[in-house]
């Protein structure tokens, strides 16, 4: 397992690197943030991200934000003080875990096991739903194309799905793919 801790004090980086000796391979770095984060995450690629701090600011939780939507790992923060606006920036940020005043090599490695095990469930979770989404996108725009076709061709809604389909088949293009044509088309000669 690859592991890119962010930590600026030697003393705390330590410790993971204690906790993970055996389990992974550590790169150590000091508080980087934005652009040069992502640089350093594609170098890397690393497993998890481990951030210790003794108080995130909103430069480490933005950071953090961009990394969930740009190339989302399982991201670990730890963290010395309670903050409870903090936790609930962090995980909105994309945080899988929030530990607060708990770094100690004995539970780094089993607080990470988690962290990776629910980013898993929730990255499942986030491809479902834009799955689902994009399919109902689709559904949307057929329907809207077998419509027109029925109003302007005189089809029978049948008639209308099952010709879009043919042509689906014949070109090899997805079925909304031949529904936007229609609807440009038929628009097209209507305007």
């Amino acid at each position: 397992m690859r592991v890119l801790l962010i930590d600026d004090l030697p003393e705390r980086a330590a410790l993971v690197e204690q906790g993970l000796s055996d389990a992974a391979i550590v790169h150590t770095a000091n508080q980087v943030h934005g652009r040069a984060l992502l640089d350093l995450i594609a170098e890397i690629q690393p497993d998890v991200i481990i951030v210790d701090c003794y108080s995130p600011g909103r430069d480490s939780i933005e950071s953090l934000r961009t990394v969930a939507q740009n190339n989302p790992k399982p991201i670990v923060m730890f963290v010395e003080e309670e903050n409870p606006s903090g936790f609930q920036q962090a995980i909105d940020a994309g945080v899988s875990a929030y530990v607060v005043d708990g770094l100690t090599p004995k539970r780094v490695k089993p607080v990470i096991d988690v962290a990776i095990a629910r980013f898993k469930v929730m990255d499942g979770l986030r491809t479902e739903l834009k799955k689902t989404k994009d399919d109902l996108a689709a559904r949307k725009v057929i329907e809207k194309a077998k419509g027109m076709l029925m109003h302007k061709r005189g089809m029978t809604e049948d008639e209308a799905f099952a010709a879009m389909r043919t042509m689906s088949q014949e070109r090899g293009s997805p079925m909304k793919d031949i529904a936007e044509n229609v609807i440009s088309i038929l628009g097209l000669l209507e305007g």
